[in-house]
């Protein structure tokens, strides 16, 4: 199960868009800091080759607490000992630590390289999210964003075609 974190603004993600000649689109927007956190989780079947993802939003930084949560949850779903890929983000290692102390080896853990995001098939998720399905949306508050990146993630999830794209796009053959 490969495993990351993002956040989402109420700034929005300016992409190119097409308007009539003439007439440049504006985004009207405000300063605004309020946001959204996303863990997500790609997980594959050992044996049907499927792949699943699954994720949780929080209106908080990502903590260890919440990432174990968040493991524990991904491991009720999935009823099977986990094989977590991680980046090296000091979450991950307290929340491992806790997590091995409890589990012992039913969870077995792989750290990924230090600055090697593109290794990691969530990235791609993240991308997906912000740059395509909520590029250029200006939320008009943290409820509409939630409901907004929650449709989006869900949307992904039932593109199985799409997540192996992920996969491949990060180098790894399934």
């Amino acid at each position: 199960m490969f495993s990351d974190e993002s956040g989402y603004l109420l700034q929005p993600t300016a992409r190119r868009t097409w308007a009539p000649a003439g007439q440049t689109p504006i985004h009207y927007s405000w300063d605004r800091r309020d946001r959204l956190s996303a863990v997500a989780a790609l997980s594959l079947s050992p044996v049907r080759r499927r792949l699943g993802l699954c994720f949780d939003l929080v209106d908080h930084n990502i903590t260890a607490d919440d990432f174990e949560v968040f493991v524990r949850q991904v491991q009720r779903r999935l009823r099977r000992p986990l094989a977590l890929v991680l980046d090296r983000y000091a979450v991950h290692r307290c929340a491992v630590r806790r997590l091995q102390a409890a589990w012992g080896r039913r969870l077995a853990v792989h750290w990924l390289p230090a600055y090697a995001p593109d290794l990691n098939p969530v990235e791609q998720v993240w991308k997906r999210s912000k740059c395509d399905d909520l590029a250029n949306f200006i939320p008009p508050d943290l409820l509409a964003l939630g409901h907004a990146v929650s449709a989006s993630i869900r949307h992904t999830a039932t593109q199985q075609s799409l997540l192996r794209s992920f996969f491949h796009h990060a180098g790894l053959k399934l």
